[in-house]
């Protein structure tokens, strides 16, 4: 296979596995708590990361002074990602709160506009504004099936996606400094876990009284949607030629958490969904490719 098609494939697959963790996370809320969720999944993704991290040169981190400098990545793209991630999904849809996270590439891409001065055309500016006048549509209608609650869960999903555009950035950083995307997501995801060892005893309760299907969703969250994903979305961009050739693949995300959310739990989109939604994914697709 072409190193082209196998990073397609790794994209693919990472995209697939990303988009799985919205119903599933909706299943293992049932018995556990966003912080206990949160621990669980980052524990087990890091165990599974400093594994394959040993039999693949991980190093450690390379001066002391780069340790905060991890806790602060973990912290934001794993600890309060993984809990407000958590609490939102307590109240939306897969659909929604996929079409929420769906625009951290372009949150990110603003932030890098002024940290980095990376540039934005006028078109990505545009694109930017109706991707928020999508996100409006979602906030103002009744799609999340709750009043008030369901309008706390959106803001729980969209803090999440600020704080996930935040890791990207410090990411970007980590990466210049001369760590692998690897090393970096590791070391992250353990720091995260640290962060989270508070609510360990709140976890152990939980466990006890978890029912198996809710007990297999937590290890499949902390295996594949964190682990496995983050690795191939490595290697993916180890063997594209372009970024956009791996980043592309997140337009399907939207799509196929919404499918799964309907065969998993049943979800039906209302028609604010449908409208934000298909308003958010056709900013995202003309940023992804004019914005630039």
């Amino acid at each position: 296979m072409k190193p082209a098609a196998k990073s397609a494939l790794f994209a693919f697959t990472t995209v697939f596995l990303w988009s799985s963790a919205f119903p599933i996370t909706k299943i293992a809320t049932q018995c556990f708590s966003p912080n206990a969720l949160g621990l669980m999944r980052c524990t087990l993704a890091s165990v599974i990361l400093l594994i394959i991290g040993s039999m693949n040169h991980l190093r450690k981190p390379m001066k002391a002074l780069h340790i905060p400098l991890f806790f602060l990545s973990g912290g934001l793209g794993f600890s309060l990602y993984m809990i407000f991630f958590n609490t939102g999904m307590l109240t939306l849809s897969s659909a929604t709160s996929s079409l929420i996270i769906a625009t951290t590439p372009v949150l990110t891409a603003i932030g890098a506009s002024f940290l980095y001065k990376e540039k934005i055309s006028i078109i990505g500016w545009a694109a930017i504004g109706t991707a928020f006048a999508g996100v409006a549509v979602l906030l103002l209608s009744d799609s999340t099936k709750g009043g008030l609650s369901g309008g706390r869960g959106l803001f729980f999903m969209i803090a999440a996606a600020i704080v996930f555009c935040c890791y990207n950035l410090l990411n970007r950083k980590l990466l210049s400094m001369g760590y692998t995307a690897v090393e970096a997501v590791t070391w992250s995801m353990v720091c995260g876990a640290v962060l989270l060892m508070f609510f360990i005893p709140q976890a152990l309760s939980q466990v006890s009284q978890a029912s198996p299907k809710a007990l297999l969703s937590v290890i499949f969250l902390g295996a594949m949607p964190s682990a496995t994903a983050y690795l191939l979305w490595s290697k993916a961009f180890s063997l594209a030629s372009k970024t956009s050739d791996v980043t592309n693949f997140q337009f399907l995300t939207p799509l196929l958490s919404t499918a799964m959310g309907f065969a998993m739990l049943g979800e039906i989109p209302s028609a604010a969904t449908i409208i934000g939604g298909l308003i958010i994914i056709a900013s995202i697709v003309v940023f992804g490719f004019k914005g630039k």
